[in-house]
This record gives C-alpha cells, sequence and structure tokens, in this order.
C-alpha cells in the first residue's frame, strides 16, 4: 500500500456507508464520472457499483496512479490520468459529474478553478472542510467572493457533516459533504474576476467608494458584508 503524503494532503476515506451517502446524492448510472484524487479506489468502487458509462480517475500521485492502473486494469469503463487537476482542461467533457474527497489544502482553488468549465460541469459532489464548505455557502450572512462566485455559477448546498474518524490518517477536522449543481450559462469570468477584486478589495468601506457605478442605488451606502446574496447580484448585473 501506499502511505499518505501530507505534502499532497492525502486522507483517505475508509467508511463504506459514507462512501455510499456520498454517491447518492447525484445519479451515477449511465452517467460520466470524474473522481479527483481517487487513492487506492475506494470511492471509485462505490461509483462503480452504480453502472456509471465511464469513470475517469485525476491522480497528481505517481505510485497511487500505478496502483490504480493494476487495479482497474480489465475494467473497460476506468480510465486513469496521472495528471494536477488545477493544470486540466475539462473543455474536451460534456455533462460531467465530478466526485471527489478534495485534498484539503487546495480545496477552495481547485473548486474555484473547476468553475471556470462550468459550461462543461453537470454536477460537483466534494468533501472539503466544515471551515471550506461554510465560506462556499451564500445562503449564510457576511458575503465574501467564494460565495458570490457560487451563486454566479451554481445552485450550492451542504448535505452532510462527516467524521475525521472515517479517514486514514485522521484529519483534526470535521468534513462536509457539498453539491453544485452548475447552471451551464456561458459566464463572463473577466467581469466576475474584475467585480470580485473591486467589490472585495476593502470590506470596510462602503460599495460607492470601491466601484465606480453610474446609478445611484442606496445599496451604494452598505459595506459588501452588509449584503445579502441577491443584493450584490443586482450590483453585479449593472457593473
Amino acid at each position: 500500500m501506499v502511505k499518505a503524503k501530507k505534502s499532497l494532503s492525502q486522507n483517505f476515506l475508509i467508511d463504506q456507508n459514507i462512501s455510499k451517502k456520498i454517491i447518492n446524492q447525484t445519479n451515477v448510472e449511465n452517467n460520466n464520472i470524474l473522481e479527483i484524487g481517487p487513492g487506492y479506489g475506494f470511492l471509485t468502487d462505490s461509483i462503480l457499483e452504480k453502472n456509471p458509462k465511464k469513470i475517469f480517475l485525476i491522480e497528481k500521485d505517481l505510485n497511487l496512479k500505478k496502483y490504480l492502473v493494476e487495479k482497474y486494469k480489465n475494467n473497460k469503463k476506468v480510465m486513469i490520468f496521472c495528471e494536477d487537476i488545477l493544470k486540466f482542461n475539462l473543455n474536451e467533457f460534456k455533462n460531467i459529474i465530478i466526485i471527489s474527497n478534495l485534498p484539503y489544502n487546495i480545496s477552495a482553488e481547485i473548486i474555484l478553478y473547476l468553475f471556470k468549465f462550468n459550461y462543461n460541469i453537470k454536477e460537483m459532489i466534494f468533501m472539503i472542510q466544515k471551515e471550506q464548505a461554510i465560506k462556499f455557502d451564500y445562503k449564510i450572512p457576511g458575503m465574501n467572493k467564494y460565495k458570490f462566485i457560487t451563486k454566479i455559477v451554481s445552485t450550492f448546498n451542504r448535505c452532510f457533516d462527516v467524521s475525521s474518524k472515517v479517514f486514514i490518517p485522521k484529519p483534526k477536522i470535521t468534513s462536509t459533504v457539498v453539491k453544485f449543481v452548475m447552471n451551464r450559462k456561458n459566464i463572463d469570468f473577466y467581469k466576475v474576476n474584475k467585480f470580485s477584486k473591486l467589490i472585495f478589495k476593502n470590506v470596510r468601506k462602503k460599495i460607492g467608494n470601491n466601484i465606480k457605478y453610474k446609478i445611484q442605488n442606496e445599496l451604494l451606502n452598505k459595506r459588501v458584508n452588509e449584503l445579502k446574496i441577491n443584493e450584490l447580484l443586482i450590483i453585479y448585473n449593472s457593473f
């Protein structure tokens, strides 16, 4: 067995009930599934039980990739890539469902990267640090760029929390399974990123001091963390 690497933030899921509960958050049957960081294929096995059309495994660790190639050498549904997901081009995929126990240390970075392929992705089901899950939840007061961009590209839900006891090695935090249902629209990410940088540049200032806005609006007298998501979208849509 390959040992978990701290440098890759590897924590391997070992609880079959949790694994199945994650898979049940979406419809795997006859769909194309992409799994990020499959490790030993524990979650992969649960996905295969649900009869996907194909499953694409993205594993950065070369030793684990070799292990997975041997494990699934007789399964024609499994395709394995030894690549960094942050450099992986998803433009060749359509209607893909992404499932993963994401590396905790770069989970937010991965999610923001995948948002760029909103048009190619149907759904994303991730297990991430609970603290990160809250950061993406636009239903919770206190606006930030993660909540804003999440609302632009998807419908987001926190599904359930997961104890550290179901991993090897045990992380020191609680995990949360989250789901993004992508809206699959053509999004101007240049506009999204420009607006985000301006609006969240100085959260203590009133919005009117952070951006140049042609139309007078009472919302401009508020600070961004005082806004609800729909109020922020009103400003964004007129930006």
